[in-house]
């Protein structure tokens, strides 16, 4: 894409960027006229659409299309969308958590990660918003309310981040409440994962208990089963009886 001439507004909320990640997605944008995933692993950004939401979550909207990348496949890249896209109650970015807060998090949360129920030392969890920054702003949690976080590594938040990026309520629809209802909101007690009736469980054999997950690797294997597919198998046999 040519370099262009970009509305006034964007150029306002653009100048007020300090965060270093979406300062270099910026630059990059306004002076090349758009950042291809190619452009962001170049600048050491191994998570392309991570750098993008840092720019959206100061309130700057993007547009996403496809370009040929380097190896001649098709690619993302990313440039300022229409100025009237900017939403509201998201203008600089997320707040910092403070220390105690993530003291409070990790007590609440007895130092797991929501998703999977995994303990683990406290600097290996991330915060994130329980319901999408992107989707409700700061909301509800604005308060710093620990029901309204969760604790993630940063396995699961990658792992949400790419499910929300992708899910109809985040790019069009917008509404906290089917978000409420959603397994990477609220994993204890969900309706849906990303709008689509599905259900979803984030099981890990740690310790001792890694054998019990070797032994059931042997038997699915033995019965021509992958382990998810065995374990589907044990659980919905047991649910008959």
């Amino acid at each position: 894409m040519a370099k262009r001439t970009f509305d006034p507004l964007i150029l306002d909320l653009c100048s007020k960027v300090t965060a270093k990640r979406a300062r270099a997605v910026i630059d990059h944008i306004l002076a090349h006229g758009s950042v291809s995933t190619d452009d962001l692993q170049d600048m050491g950004y191994t998570h392309p659409p991570r750098a993008a939401r840092d720019v959206r979550e100061q309130g700057i909207p993007l547009d996403t299309f496809k370009v040929r990348g380097r190896s001649g496949r098709m690619i993302g890249a990313y440039t300022f969308a229409d100025p009237s896209k900017i939403k509201g109650g998201r203008i600089g970015g997320r707040s910092a958590f403070p220390k105690a807060f993530k003291d409070a998090l990790v007590v609440r949360y007895d130092s797991a990660d929501t998703i999977s129920g995994q303990r683990m030392d406290p600097r290996y969890l991330q915060i994130d918003h329980r319901i999408p920054y992107e989707v409700a702003g700061d909301g509800a949690a604005a308060d710093l309310n620990v029901e309204e976080y969760m604790l993630l590594d940063a396995s699961n938040q990658r792992a949400k981040s790419w499910s929300c990026e992708h899910c109809e309520n985040w790019q069009t629809i917008l509404d906290p409440e089917n978000c409420g209802t959603c397994y990477w909101a609220f994993p204890e007690d969900y309706k849906h994962i990303a709008m689509e009736a599905q259900r979803r469980v984030d099981v890990v054999w740690q310790g001792e208990d890694a054998e019990v997950y070797d032994r059931a690797k042997v038997a699915a294997s033995a019965a021509g089963l992958t382990p998810a597919e065995f374990i589907k198998k044990l659980v919905a046999e047991a649910s008959r009886k």
